[in-house]
């Protein structure tokens, strides 16, 4: 009877918030991005439609994916954001079509043709060096992928794990298109030696290179420059195979385009907010004639070969084959 009765209770649960957000000027949004930036969306949303509740659930990339799903026009999510495109692939159908929506101009072929998201960032890396620490040992910028093999740098490196990491995994993925597998495998059972950490998140390395714990770590560029203008001692160099990177993209869920709250929501942030967040967190290029507000951040960037980066049965092989 007990068991029962709880049963009961989480049914009338679900069901008074199903009713409360249907009645009620709520309106949810899944993010994968950090939550400082989560945060700073939520205050401008509050500011720009002060009549609303907006929620924005922090939720990994996947675990988005996999939600919206199974979930579809069911899900507690009205618009997901800051997603890897090859999840918004994995999810396009139960998204709706967004093409009418944006009125910025992106760069040719940034776009997917079928239309059920538009390009949210771009976010690129390279190696990061704390310079106090390369001086402090006599150590040399490395320049090159082979340079983080020299003796000098062992347990002075930290990368991302690619199997918890996005940014781990741009790394591993380009390498492989460079060098293809066995030497790419080979390479990392020679850096292994050198590597201190494998962090589980994109920004674990720069973390331990502003603690002073590592010389170099792979990382993105806006988090380092971030930290650069933060006035910590930190300097971004590209390997000559260019930057490796990823896209993520923002929709709305399929059947909850015909609510007007959320129409007005979307189209304000892939106009306005999209925009500023460029401006201030990360302004990797996506639209014509896009200028960088960020201090320091590099321009002309040289980009590498990511050709696989949205196929997951790809991404599934090559992690499988990931000891680390």
């Amino acid at each position: 009877m007990k068991k029962i009765l709880a049963g009961l209770v989480v049914v009338i649960m679900v069901l008074y918030f199903a009713i409360n957000k249907q009645e009620s000027n709520t309106l949810v949004i899944y993010s994968a991005l950090e939550q400082y930036r989560n945060d700073d969306l939520k205050a401008h949303l509050a500011e720009k439609f002060p009549d609303l509740n907006v929620q924005i659930m922090y939720m990994p990339t996947a675990k988005v994916a996999a939600k919206i799903q199974t979930e579809k026009e069911h899900s507690d999510a009205d618009i997901v954001l800051g997603v890897e495109t090859g999840y918004m692939e994995k999810m396009k159908d139960s998204l709706a079509d967004v093409t009418e929506y944006s009125h910025l101009d992106y760069i040719d072929g940034m776009l997917p043709e079928h239309g059920k998201y538009l390009i949210w960032e771009s976010y690129g890396g390279g190696f990061a060096v704390n310079m106090e620490i390369l001086k402090k040992y006599g150590l040399e910028e490395p320049k090159t992928y082979e340079d983080l093999l020299k003796p000098e740098f062992k347990n002075k490196i930290s990368i991302q794990n690619p199997k918890s990491s996005s940014t781990g995994y741009n790394f591993y993925l380009n390498l492989r298109n460079i060098w293809g597998e066995k030497k790419t495998l080979e390479y990392f059972d020679k850096l292994n030696d050198n590597v201190k950490q494998y962090s589980e998140s994109g920004s674990g390395p720069v973390k331990l290179l502003i603690q002073g714990e590592c010389a170099v770590g792979t990382a993105l560029t806006y988090q380092v420059v971030t930290e650069i203008n933060n006035g910590n001692p930190l300097k971004m160099i590209y390997p000559e195979s260019g930057s490796p990177y990823s896209l993520d993209g923002v929709s709305v869920v399929k059947g909850k385009d015909d609510k007007g709250d959320v129409r007005d929501v979307f189209e304000y942030l892939v106009n306005e907010y999209l925009v500023y967040d460029k401006d201030h967190y990360n302004p990797g290029k996506i639209l014509k004639g896009q200028k960088s507000e960020m201090e320091n951040y590099p321009e002309d960037i040289k980009y590498a070969d990511m050709t696989g980066i949205d196929d997951l049965g790809l991404k599934d092989e090559l992690l499988g084959k990931w000891k680390y």
